[in-house]
């Protein structure tokens, strides 16, 4: 895939894009594939493993087993996080936390429903509410916030517009009910 000739969409430095020789490559594109590739693997050979030591039959059922008690636990947690999620935007206040935990139900529902031990034990993790709100957290913070306007690397932040400037305007407010 060749990048066009005019290159002032591509900035400095984005975070999943770098300019080589002309074109545009995607840095995570090779981890992605490894993983692809790895994966499978290693929930293949510690399936053949673990049915080595306790039989082909009990380790289906254990992976049939953790599927249907993992399909049951996100439902419940999703249940859980769609209440919080309505109570939120009942409130008034846009309900990110709760949609991104959600994203992570919904990661985590798909680990548990794909068969392997190591996908298993990672969908149950995410089903540990602390734990799935630090990810959370950590996913708004790393992928949705950004820098402040007035903060000197934020200008070379991708997307930023160098024609506008930051303005701060000050002033007071005063709340009138009925």
């Amino acid at each position: 895939w060749r990048a066009p000739l005019d290159r002032s969409h591509i900035t400095d430095n984005p975070p999943y894009r770098q300019l080589v020789a002309g074109t545009l490559q995607m840095r995570g594109f090779p981890l992605v594939l490894l993983l692809f590739i790895l994966a499978p693997i290693a929930e293949i050979w510690l399936m053949i493993d673990i049915g080595s030591v306790i039989g082909a039959g009990w380790t289906v059922l254990a992976i049939i087993t953790t599927a249907i008690i993992g399909a049951s636990l996100v439902r419940l947690q999703g249940i859980g996080v769609y209440s919080r999620l309505n109570q939120t935007a009942s409130r008034g206040e846009i309900p990110a936390m709760e949609m991104i935990e959600g994203l992570f139900l919904l990661i985590s529902g798909i680990f548990l429903l794909l068969p392997g031990f190591i996908t298993d034990a990672l969908g149950f993790l995410m089903l540990i509410p602390p734990l799935r709100r630090w990810l959370a957290l950590n996913a708004v913070k790393h992928f949705f916030i950004v820098p402040n306007a007035t903060d000197r690397s934020a200008q070379n932040a991708p997307g930023h517009d160098p024609t506008i400037e930051a303005t701060t305007i000050e002033g007071e407010y005063r709340r009138i009910d009925k």
